[in-house]
């Protein structure tokens, strides 16, 4: 018998619904267009919806588009661009649609925010946040978002009040240890903001000059799959709409059995899970 699909969860004040799992298109990163296609195909058939890709993922668009293409009027596409300046983005936009075979994505975000000096180039005069909402006003974008590397550019993100969805590393190392997510995950909460997760199944960050467990993650993600159901029930107890998973195939299939096994924490049990997951550490930190 073929698996329940993966549960779903509304999506801030959207009105879209997301597989609790998306799928990182870094996953056919490198791959054949052969394994990107089954791999795309295996994520529909566990009743994922919401992929989520970037140009800066390698060719991972230029084999996603193809991959994606049957199933385009039935999924949630997310896409995003490290540009900060009108023209850069909107080029990169039209770019990513061509790759991607598609006339629009579902959420276009502005990636990877970290810096006073990322936000305060896209959101001033001549910025990338003018090339989204024009983006939006033509029908190539039915909404926007943002990922952020750091809990000031996130607040200064929700401070423009033009964003509907947020994605965060709302981690459990980063969480606990780091003390990076619970002021951001609580103002996107208040703004009613759909809210996705990064970093689930990310367990450390790599000392300098150490080799990458897995080479398509810059950081140390989860090693078994007791660390994967930790990662990921912490994360989906928060509230979050859906958790992106990282990197390569194998990872996001624990993520997806994880998900499926999921019960929600209830919130007096969090910090002792917390103390529980002592292998996890911060990826990030917050700024004290």
């Amino acid at each position: 018998m073929p698996p329940e699909p993966l549960p779903r969860r509304p999506l801030g004040k959207t009105g879209e619904s997301l597989s609790v799992v998306g799928f990182g298109g870094i996953i056919v990163m490198d791959e054949t267009p052969a394994d990107a296609a089954k791999f795309v195909g295996e994520a529909i058939d566990e009743g994922c919806n919401y992929f989520d890709v970037a140009p800066s993922y390698g060719n991972a668009e230029e084999r996603l588009g193809p991959a994606l293409e049957p199933y385009r009027k039935n999924i949630f596409l997310a896409c995003k661009t490290t540009e900060r300046k009108k023209a850069d983005a909107a080029k990169e936009l039209r770019n990513s649609l061509k790759l991607l075979r598609t006339d629009h994505v579902d959420v276009y975000q502005m990636h990877a925010l970290t810096t006073e000096e990322d936000t305060g180039t896209a959101f001033g005069p001549g910025g990338a946040l003018e090339a989204f909402i024009e983006a939006k006003a033509a029908g190539l974008t039915r909404f926007l978002g943002f990922s952020a590397h750091s809990e000031e550019g996130a607040m200064r993100a929700m401070e423009t009040g033009s964003f509907d969805t947020i994605l965060f590393p709302f981690s459990l190392g980063s969480w606990r240890d780091g003390h990076f997510g619970p002021r951001v995950l609580e103002v996107a909460k208040k703004r009613g903001m759909g809210l996705l997760a990064l970093k689930a199944l990310g367990k450390r960050a790599l000392k300098d000059g150490e080799a990458r467990p897995w080479k398509k993650c810059w950081y140390g993600p989860v090693d078994t799959y007791e660390e994967a159901l930790a990662g990921i029930r912490f994360t989906l107890s928060l509230g979050v709409t859906a958790a992106v998973s990282p990197s390569h195939i194998e990872l996001f299939r624990w993520a997806v059995r994880a998900a499926r096994e999921f019960t929600p924490l209830p919130p007096g049990e969090i910090p002792e899970s917390l103390r529980a997951a002592a292998a996890f550490s911060p990826i990030f930190t917050a700024s004290r």
